[in-house]
């Protein structure tokens, strides 16, 4: 594999992505290729201090195969860590800081780590667990950090000369999901994956050598390193893309001007609600792409008037398939909103070609055989059905490490591997992804099937509602909303235009509890706890 080919394809073999990066660092070397707050680097550079931290890590005797588990936010020491890592043939195993300790131990016992590479914060998980402590080796990535070795010796050392030669198939990344479908699972992805992935992303965010990008997401930075692209990393908390504050951020943006950027709903409506105090806008923007999230219509509203000239577009995707669809703002019509406004759920887009997208009969909760051709497309709802979205694609992950988890959410047409997302929708006639929410989610009641998101997704479109969350309590479809402060909503008109939910009441209150990791996901348990309600909560 270790071939620098000009062809992105080989037949019968796919070319490495640490082999894009070093086609980049060769052709233009002296072109930043990450740009933060409180560094820069070239191209050139990343890739010689990527060799010699190989080769550090190669004098400590770690080897292909060995994990590294890694905890440092986005910047440019990350990518030193995981392009040496990618060198040696290791495998980064992440886990959300945010998702606590024991899961931080499950992850450790599961994937045996050799080495620590992490920050001056997470060095301290070693006085916290016993399991982190036990690693082998540990580097830390600041200056200096009691029984670990300093991420700056590397400039000690010559760089490696060599590339370990690793197979398609050879494990690169390990990160655990969010759980969302049900306990945390190991999402493992080969270098092989890695790389049809990179094509998929290079097309359908149209990455071209010389762009400038102000990118959030850890998997778009590597999608720019192999494109020649400069990734410029926020002057953010990027963990409470929710909470950052803005005016670092837009002081970023005045001074180098990014023309494209990508991140979550919550991380540009703070820089929205920041421009639209001052009166100014972004028009340096030609393209801004968002997911993560749900992206709701006056979120794209929001980015409209904070950045006039700029392209929108919604990413609908997962852990395990990243794209799934795109919505260019353009393609929202009135029709659309009046669909949305009325429980129809929210329009996603429209499926990326890359990937192939079923709508199939609702069975969440039960383990789907393998199937024949003709049993899968028994199976298949026609449009305008709500069902279970199921994938196949080249950069859609075949199945988690060891395969735990692939029963819940994997299955085979003829050979074929499918994902099942665990989240509900429909195609439209138009053959439009419409998105409902997670299937778990859907409450059956006497009064009939709903989806909770669809009635979230309506009442969103109150300018007053913040947040929104359809929860049962005692049987009864209650509606808890947050409002923007000093705006008030009237109750009774509400419940009248959502009269085709059924909603029993309506209850406001002061904050929605938000998932951590994007701040725009109702954090359901948090809610019923919150509201101490008598009904037992699924995980919507």
């Amino acid at each position: 594999m270790r071939c620098l080919a000009e062809n992105y394809e080989l037949e019968n073999n796919t070319v490495n992505l640490l082999d894009r990066f070093q086609q980049q660092a060769a052709r233009t070397p002296d072109r930043p290729a990450l740009i933060t707050a409180k560094a820069q680097s070239s191209f050139s550079e990343l890739e010689r201090r990527s060799a010699q931290a190989a080769q550090m890590l190669s004098a400590k005797g770690l080897r292909a195969g060995d994990v590294a588990l890694v905890f440092q936010p986005m910047s440019v020491c990350l990518y030193e860590v995981l392009l040496a890592l990618f060198r040696l043939g290791m495998v980064a195993l992440f886990v959300d800081p945010q998702a606590g300790r024991d899961t931080i131990v499950h992850a450790v016992a599961r994937c045996r780590p050799k080495a620590l590479i992490a920050c001056h914060k997470a060095q301290w998980l070693r006085l916290l667990s016993p399991a982190v402590a036990a690693i082998p080796h540990k580097l830390a990535t600041a200056a200096w950090f009691p029984g670990a070795t300093s991420w700056q010796r590397l400039a000690a050392y010559a760089p490696a000369p060599e590339v370990t030669d690793v197979d398609d198939d050879h494990p690169a990344l390990i990160t655990f999901t969010s759980g969302a479908t049900g306990r945390p699972k190991a999402a493992l992805r080969t270098h092989g994956f890695l790389c049809r992935q990179h094509r998929v992303l290079e097309k359908h965010l149209d990455l071209r050598p010389g762009q400038l990008d102000l990118t959030t997401l850890p998997v778009f930075v590597l999608a720019n390193l192999g494109s020649g692209v400069t990734s410029l990393i926020p002057d953010a908390n990027l963990l409470r893309p929710g909470h950052i504050r803005p005016a670092r951020v837009l002081r970023q943006i005045r001074q180098y001007r990014p023309q494209r950027s990508a991140g979550s709903p919550a991380f540009y409506l703070r820089l929205a609600q920041a421009v639209a105090v001052t009166g100014e806008t972004l028009p340096q923007f030609e393209t801004i792409y968002t997911g993560g999230a749900p992206v709701y219509p006056r979120t794209l509203d929001a980015l409209r008037k904070m950045a006039p000239r700029a392209r929108l577009v919604a990413v609908y995707g997962s852990t395990e398939a990243e794209p799934i669809a795109h919505l260019d703002d353009s393609q929202i019509d009135t029709s659309a909103i009046e669909r949305m406004h009325t429980g129809h759920g929210l329009l996603a887009g429209t499926p990326v070609d890359d990937i192939e997208l079923k709508i199939i009969r609702m069975q969440w909760g039960q383990a789907i055989a393998t199937l024949t051709a003709a049993e899968f497309h028994a199976l298949q709802l026609p449009a305008g059905q709500t069902g279970e979205i199921v994938v196949s694609g080249a950069h859609v992950l075949p199945g988690y490490l060891d395969g735990i988890g692939d029963q819940e959410t994997k299955f085979a047409v003829e050979g074929r591997r499918w994902h099942r997302t665990g989240d509900a929708g429909y195609l439209d006639h138009r053959h439009r992804l419409w998105l409902m929410g997670r299937c778990s989610a859907r409450l059956q009641d006497t009064d009939g099937e709903l989806y909770p998101f669809a009635v979230e997704a309506a009442a969103l479109q109150q300018h007053a509602v913040r947040h929104a969350a359809l929860i049962q309590d005692g049987g009864r479809r209650l509606l808890v909303i947050e409002c923007h402060k000093g705006r008030v909503v009237d109750h009774d008109r509400l419940l009248q235009t959502l009269r085709w939910a059924k909603i029993d009441r309506i209850r406001e209150v002061r904050k929605i509890p938000m998932d951590k990791r994007h701040n725009a996901k109702v954090d359901y348990p948090a809610l019923y706890r919150q509201l101490r309600c008598r009904d037992t909560p699924g995980r919507p």
